[in-house]
């Protein structure tokens, strides 16, 4: 299958600015460049599904060049309801250092940014050498402008997509750069930049989009209750990572196995089948979670994920590590036990029970375990003894209801 066919089949492909790109992405040898503003110091997840078509166009033959917005990101692209709030040069400059370091290790990418060709520009010059080719009656018909009419818009925003058209005429002259890539919000800005060359220059470069990944509401990819899932593993952990894959919904996995995977078409149909079959094994959610993990941090961040998910769903949880703990209950309540207390007394203490009568029953009835094991006896004293590595008891109620237990 061509490349551009593949493109197509796997659903990436939103827009392309001319039919002649078809033949070219086919045929190999473009450079192109892809861009981000460090709005943060590392990529999240929906930015995964922009940079994996980047790395498809460089394994079939093209160059590419990451542009990370030192001098763009001081403005901010404008957002489709409000104004972005700006960041502090200092900001700026710390993001950017943590996106190359980032994209340069998990991609492989060359790294520019655009605060070295813009700084130097006055703003006689940037009106007369570029505002000029710009009509307003052009720029207000862009989508992302014409959002903002009624709650109005800043002249700093305003003048965002000559910055960014001013970055794609200033590859294209000097790195050779004739594509820009990005998902679907950024179309306006990059037919901005190719008509900036094509006015300037009158010469012909080319854009593609690829549509935003989002669930079947529409909401983007990767948000969990306003947070972003984020590609460093630091912010978020491979085991978070995977649980975040692992429940997305049935409907949706086939088509994130697409555009987030470099399973073959026949993989894909394969898994595919399996999935329909037997969606209850989850096989299509395992896979997604397997590519996506060892392609960000390797297969051993993935058998440690796969690892504490097991052990977690399972209640085997007494070969786990104090650290895995740590990351399996970062956002849990710690209940701490200084000395010992007796069984019933630490579940009604600890509010894992309601009532003494509950708390025996629980017990009695073989629901609570501590640390993986059954106990049923009534008088067992819990202490600093019980705990993993000292220091954690992890007491489980029943099939899913953990508490963790921190012994001082």
């Amino acid at each position: 299958m061509k490349l551009y066919d593949e493109l197509v089949w796997r659903g990436l492909i939103q827009d392309i600015s001319s039919p002649d790109l078809i033949e070219k992405l086919n045929n190999g040898g473009l450079t192109f460049y892809i861009g981000t503003d460090p709005t943060a110091d590392s990529m999240h997840i929906g930015h995964y599904s922009s940079f994996l078509i980047s790395k498809r166009l460089a394994k079939a033959g093209h160059h590419p060049i990451l542009l990370v917005g030192g001098a763009t990101g001081l403005i901010g692209d404008p957002k489709p309801d409000a104004e972005r709030p700006m960041i502090t040069k200092e900001e700026v400059e710390h993001n950017f250092n943590g996106l190359k370091k980032q994209a340069e290790e998990l991609f492989g990418f060359e790294v520019v940014n655009n605060w070295d060709w813009t700084k130097d520009i006055n703003v006689i010059d940037f009106l007369r050498d570029y505002g000029k080719y710009f009509n307003v009656n052009y720029m207000l018909a862009k989508d992302k402008v014409k959002s903002r009419m009624e709650s109005g818009i800043t002249y700093a925003e305003f003048s965002y997509m000559i910055l960014q058209a001013l970055d794609f005429l200033y590859l294209y002259e000097n790195r050779g750069v004739t594509l820009q890539v990005a998902g679907s919000d950024q179309w306006g800005n990059i037919t901005s930049g190719i008509e900036l060359i094509r006015k300037k220059l009158d010469k012909e470069a080319y854009g593609m989009v690829m549509p935003l990944v989002t669930d079947s509401t529409g909401k983007k990819f990767g948000k969990t209750e306003g947070n972003a899932l984020w590609l460093d593993k630091n912010k978020t952990s491979s085991y978070e990572m995977y649980q975040y894959l692992i429940n997305l919904e049935d409907t949706m996995i086939i088509e994130y196995l697409k555009k987030l995977t470099f399973l073959s078409k026949e993989e894909i149909e394969s898994i595919e089948k399996e999935h329909n079959a037997a969606p209850e094994k989850r096989i299509a959610h395992q896979a997604l979670a397997k590519e996506i993990i060892t392609d960000l941090h390797g297969e051993e961040e993935y058998q440690k994920a796969l690892k504490m998910s097991e052990a977690l769903f399972s209640g085997n949880v007494k070969d786990l590590t104090v650290k895995d703990i740590d990351l399996l209950f970062k956002d849990a309540e710690k209940k701490e036990l200084t000395g010992e207390l007796n069984l019933v007394d630490l579940l009604v203490d600890k509010q894992i029970c309601s009532s003494k009568r509950e708390a025996r029953e629980f017990v009695t009835g073989g629901t609570i375990s501590i640390n993986g094991d059954k106990v049923t006896d009534l008088e067992k004293v819990v202490s600093k003894k019980d705990a993993i590595e000292g220091k954690y008891i992890i007491l489980r109620r029943g099939k899913k209801k953990y508490f963790l237990i921190k012994c001082k």
